[in-house]
């Protein structure tokens, strides 16, 4: 049984790679702003269904560009079948990943906690 869990790391990482590649030179769409960053890509065992999960820093709108990836899924699909030799080619279902964002903003709140402790350490 390991062998397909095995086969299903790949067959998502090889989609997360490929679908990065894509979204970053090939895609055309406008409402497509700032950086996407397919953080990650599961697909269901029986290959209907990829959820792709995207970070999106530096948007103009982040639902905007959101609602761009999923009006060009169809366009992304067709590249993906052209690139990955699968059977089918599972449909994309978007999501937005704000583990980058909240990862940043704990970031910010330490460095606000660091700052205030070295006032109080200097005697301020």
């Amino acid at each position: 049984m390991p062998k397909n869990n095995n086969r299903q790391g790949r067959i998502d990482e090889e989609f997360r790679k490929e679908l990065s590649q894509i979204i970053s030179y090939e895609l055309k769409e406008p409402s497509v702003t700032g950086m996407i960053s397919v953080t990650r890509v599961k697909v269901t065992p029986d290959l209907k269904y990829a959820k792709v999960s995207v970070s999106i820093l530096n948007s103009k709108n982040i639902k905007e560009t959101l609602a761009g990836l999923k009006k060009s899924a169809g366009f992304l699909r067709s590249e993906l079948a052209k690139r990955i030799n699968l059977r089918n080619t599972p449909e994309l279902v978007f999501e937005l990943d704000e583990s980058l964002e909240y990862g940043a903003r704990i970031d910010s709140i330490l460095n606000e906690i660091m700052k205030e402790t070295k006032k109080e350490d200097k005697g301020e």
